[in-house]
């Protein structure tokens, strides 16, 4: 949860998810509406590229990483605290 993930969820009813890579937009709208007992509208994806980082004086990268932005019903909100 970020600060652009709360406004969201409170001005637009969208909710992000870090998702599996190979995952579909109907794959996630299925998770979402069955987990969370909601209707989806719209289902938005991102591939997120991985950092370069340095341990130890050695170069690496994080992981690559998908994300996918769920937009909700009027209706419908998700409560995760």
């Amino acid at each position: 949860m970020t600060e652009k993930g709360v406004h969201r969820a409170t001005r637009n009813n969208q909710y992000a998810f870090q998702i599996h890579r190979d995952a579909t937009k109907l794959d996630v709208k299925k998770a979402v509406e069955t987990l969370f007992n909601v209707k989806v509208e719209k289902v938005r994806t991102q591939t997120r590229k991985g950092k370069t980082r340095r341990y130890r004086f050695r170069a690496g990268r994080t992981a690559d990483w998908k994300k996918a932005i769920v937009k909700l019903g009027e209706d419908h909100r998700i409560d995760f605290f």
